[in-house]
């Protein structure tokens, strides 16, 4: 709203130093220094609130030490995160940008999702919460609008010529560099590779001239997909405090960079890669949402004194994903979030494993000591705040690979 308002001075009343509310890097500074305010400040309002609705986390017999002390430590604390990144998007963003939109879809509709499921948990007290069919339903009906927007809308464009511009040429005829040519692609990015463009719509090359009217068929799926396993992956990481929002924050702000990049016509002619018109205004929704995660850990690191929930971890997941498709770097996914690939395929090597061996020795045996794989770690002796700090490193590993890829293929 402020970007309007500042606008407004700087092209109408001419009001000198207005103009710099057009930059998104300043913009992106104010959202991010905002947040962490609301979230820091404001957070531990919340957390008495929630406190006061005795809004608080059940013990579960997991046999895990420092179980029982956690046990009425306040949850739903992902509303923390959810509020601290809306306001400033709200001021600082240009909100008719179809992925800032986007974006605030999918924060409301997983969070809500979320909250319904902690509200479930904790006042119903029902300890599975959502049924789980109801949780994917949600997933999918986000993936259906995400993946229909992303095809569809007119704004949403990539640069499909495979020419690179020299902008820092001498001009030819006049004209400094060739203009990009800006067109619906269901294009991604295939990293570690030098040709590293892949358009989904290939796929149905076989069906004849016209396979790319029916990209969606294809397209709209792997949205589908990616936003259910990823949102998924964030709810089976928060586990332990500080490991979730710790790790996001990591994988977040690597994909700020991506958008920055990608968003800017002259940093993706310099590193080759795909340009995607208005993408760069994600920025400052990404500022603000780093914040946020940044705030909360002053709360959720251990001992934590708040808890994000399926609110905060659904909703961090929802956005990761939908960050990672928009910039087109959904295929890095299984590197930038390899801690929530892990988490999730211990869980499935966990239950496949132990479904197996039942059958075939009629005794169910076990690959690790707990699933998630963080439980693990904690059965083996490992303290919780060692576990999160070595994930974090990992984190840090995997983002530093992912951001590599923009030059080493």
């Amino acid at each position: 709203m402020l970007y309007y308002l500042f606008e407004y001075f700087d092209k109408t009343l001419d009001i000198p130093g207005t103009g710099v509310f057009q930059y998104i890097t300043f913009r992106s500074a104010l959202a991010i220094l905002m947040s962490l305010f609301i979230s820091t400040v404001f957070g531990k309002k919340i957390i008495n609130f929630l406190k006061k609705q005795q809004v608080g986390e059940t013990v579960r017999e997991l046999g895990l030490e420092g179980q029982v002390e956690k046990a009425g430590t306040p949850t739903m604390g992902g509303l923390i995160i959810i509020i601290a990144t809306l306001v400033p998007v709200l001021l600082f963003a240009k909100l008719h940008n179809i992925y800032i939109m986007l974006l605030i879809v999918t924060t409301l509709w997983m969070g809500t999702i979320g909250f319904i499921d902690d509200y479930i948990k904790i006042f119903k007290k029902d300890k599975d919460g959502l049924k789980g069919k109801f949780k994917v339903i949600g997933q999918v009906g986000l993936g259906i609008i995400v993946g229909s927007v992303l095809y569809f809308h007119p704004s949403v464009t990539v640069r499909t010529d495979t020419e690179k511009m020299n902008i820092f040429a001498a001009p030819v005829e006049n004209a400094y560099f060739k203009a990009p040519v800006e067109e619906k692609s269901t294009a991604t990015t295939i990293p570690f590779f030098k040709n590293n463009e892949f358009d989904y719509a290939e796929l149905l090359a076989w069906t004849g001239d016209d396979y790319r009217s029916y990209a969606w068929l294809i397209f709209i799926p792997i949205v589908i997909f990616i936003i259910t396993a990823v949102s998924n992956g964030a709810n089976l990481t928060d586990g332990i405090d500080g490991l979730a929002a710790g790790t996001s924050a990591i994988s977040v702000l690597t994909l700020g960079l991506f958008a920055f990049v990608s968003g800017n016509i002259i940093f993706s002619n310099y590193l080759n890669i795909m340009y995607i018109p208005n993408s760069g205004e994600m920025t400052v929704y990404i500022a603000a949402f780093v914040g946020a995660l940044v705030g909360f850990l002053w709360y959720n690191t251990y001992p934590a004194s708040v808890f994000m929930g399926d609110t905060g971890s659904l909703t961090i997941g929802g956005i990761i994903a939908v960050l990672a498709i928009a910039v087109r770097k959904e295929m890095l996914i299984p590197v930038l979030c390899g801690v929530f690939l892990a988490e999730n395929f211990s869980v499935i090597l966990q239950v496949s494993y132990f479904k197996y061996t039942k059958k075939r020795f009629g005794e169910g045996r076990r690959i690790f000591l707990m699933s998630p794989l963080h439980h693990h770690y904690q059965k083996k002796g490992y303290h919780e705040s060692k576990i999160v700090t070595r994930f974090w490193i990992v984190g840090i590993l995997l983002a530093i690979v992912s951001i590599v890829t923009l030059k080493l293929r």
